[in-house]
């Protein structure tokens, strides 16, 4: 394909005619027997790689609030996650011991805008949805809790592992129907469907959008259910040698390794 976008970013800055073309080489390419890599002999990258913005929402969970001691605000808990955080499915997630000893999981889905969304309704919302993602939001719980803010103790370097893959919004429909896991070295430590929200996807676009244009290729992580390692007795921290495994059906499993430097 001539001028084949480079990336995601690349492809949604372009627009819907630009998707609508990639879309028809590619059926195209297919029916005329082009050879097709496998997906499981590629290495992945970040589901995202270049996002004008990514942002979390705390607290967006009961369960996971009254297990961390949160309270479940008037309005939704807003933060910013740093770029250096993101890698892709199958990475290798490093920390240094001496900065924290409390990494923790939480399952996430996360939300990649299509086309710049600005002041729009409930109802409109998921219509500005280009498509979702899987998210595993590594915190520092030593950190998150020393600090007034929330940023630094997830945005070391590694620590927003995205993908394994992008599905568009059309396949997923209705994402409040989706369920998430959590499994550490086999052990299944989260469980929960995104039904349970305290703000729906739609909401949290709504919400976001009334002060600030969110820009195509935007990230959004959506909360985390419960099973938090920090509020399980005793704690269950990622370690060295440590592998999590995030899966959200219709979209895949997230894996990652884990190492202490």
């Amino acid at each position: 394909m001539q001028n084949a976008p480079r990336d995601l970013q690349d492809l949604l800055e372009k627009g819907s005619t630009e998707y609508e073309r990639v879309q028809t080489s590619t059926a195209v390419a297919v029916s005329r027997g082009a050879a097709l890599t496998p997906i499981d002999e590629l290495r992945h990258a970040s589901a995202v790689l270049r996002p004008p913005q990514i942002i979390a929402i705390g607290a967006n969970y009961a369960a996971h609030s009254s297990e961390l001691s949160l309270r479940l605000e008037t309005a939704a808990t807003v933060f910013s996650l740093w770029p250096n955080s993101l890698a892709g499915h199958g990475s290798t997630t490093t920390w240094p011991a001496d900065r924290t000893g409390q990494v923790d999981y939480e399952a996430e889905l996360g939300v990649i805008i299509g086309r710049p969304a600005h002041r729009v309704s409930v109802a409109d919302a998921l219509d500005y949805v280009f498509g979702y993602t899987v998210v595993n939001d590594i915190t520092a719980r030593d950190l998150q809790f020393s600090e007034a803010q929330w940023s630094r103790c997830k945005s070391f370097d590694g620590f927003t592992p995205t993908g394994p893959i992008v599905v568009t919004a059309d396949e997923i429909g209705d994402p409040q129907n989706l369920w998430l896991t959590t499994h550490v070295d086999g052990r299944l430590l989260q469980d929960a469907s995104s039904g349970d929200m305290v703000r729906t996807v739609a909401e949290i676009i709504s919400y976001l959008s009334q002060t600030a244009t969110l820009l195509p290729g935007t990230l959004i992580s959506t909360g985390s259910p419960g099973g938090a390692g920090y509020s399980r007795k005793p704690p269950v921290f990622l370690r060295e040698g440590s592998t999590v495994t995030v899966a959200i059906d219709k979209i895949g499993l997230l894996t990652t390794h884990c190492r202490e430097i």
